[in-house]
């Protein structure tokens, strides 16, 4: 294995890049299982009254807290993948990302529902009025297109290159879920949590400019370096 291709974080080699389809299957049950348990947790809260003196807003929270932790899981499978050579991780992608979807929209109804009791005046009232609510409507209304397009014949539909060009708005949506996230916090005087959630993305975004830097001017270094070369010798 060359130096470019062996995997940055020690462990990795110890898994295959590529799995078998049916230890791939598995694997994916048994994350999607995992990934449902915190909905799991709050239908058996809720069974036992077990959700607290504000159940509305324990529900409405935690669901919200959920659909972060998964896009930020979505987001951090092309870095993971760069620093374990797991080609698999790739193939995950796309049910952390409806499974981001499920829960902001629970967490979108669960607000409507439960906390607004569907008053349309209210609730655009609040849209309009309070700037965490305002770009959290944002960040879910911008997944709903990449919810709706993440199966492989819209892929077809809108050709590879488009495709991808607009599944870049969760490098949008991500910050607005974090603000909307931050906002909603200091609110209260109590941004220690949010904190860590605007860190894991700084980094996972750091990564990606990181690695887009290196692609775009990187390569231009190396043909540069290249024709230095060719001039060296043709003139030597």
């Amino acid at each position: 294995m060359s130096a470019a291709s062996r995997p940055l974080l020690p462990f990795a080699s110890r898994v295959p890049p590529v799995l078998a389809p049916k230890s791939f299957a598995r694997l994916r049950a048994v994350l999607f299982v995992a990934a449902l348990l915190p909905l799991a947790r709050l239908v058996a809260l809720a069974a036992g009254d077990g959700l607290g003196a504000n159940p509305v807003e324990f529900v409405i929270r935690s669901l919200g807290t959920w659909t972060l932790v998964l896009l930020l899981v979505t987001l951090s499978v092309t870095p993971l993948r760069m620093a374990t050579g797991w080609a698999w991780l790739i193939r995950l992608r796309r049910m952390f990302g409806l499974l981001t979807f499920f829960y902001g929209a629970l967490h979108l109804s669960a607000w409507i529902g439960l906390d607004q009791w569907f008053d349309a005046a209210a609730i655009w009232k609040d849209i309009v009025k309070r700037p965490y609510i305002t770009v959290g409507a944002a960040a879910l209304t911008l997944m709903l297109p990449l919810a709706v397009t993440s199966t492989n014949g819209w892929v077809r539909r809108l050709g590879g290159r488009n495709w991808q060009r607009l599944h870049r708005l969760v490098y949008l949506i991500a910050p607005l879920g974090v603000m909307h996230f931050w906002w909603h916090k200091a609110g209260k005087n109590d941004i220690g949590e949010p904190m860590i959630y605007a860190g894991v993305l700084a980094l996972l975004l750091g990564i990606r400019l990181m690695r887009w830097v290196r692609n775009r001017y990187g390569s231009v270094d190396s043909s540069a370096n290249n024709s230095s070369t060719v001039s060296l010798r043709r003139t030597s």
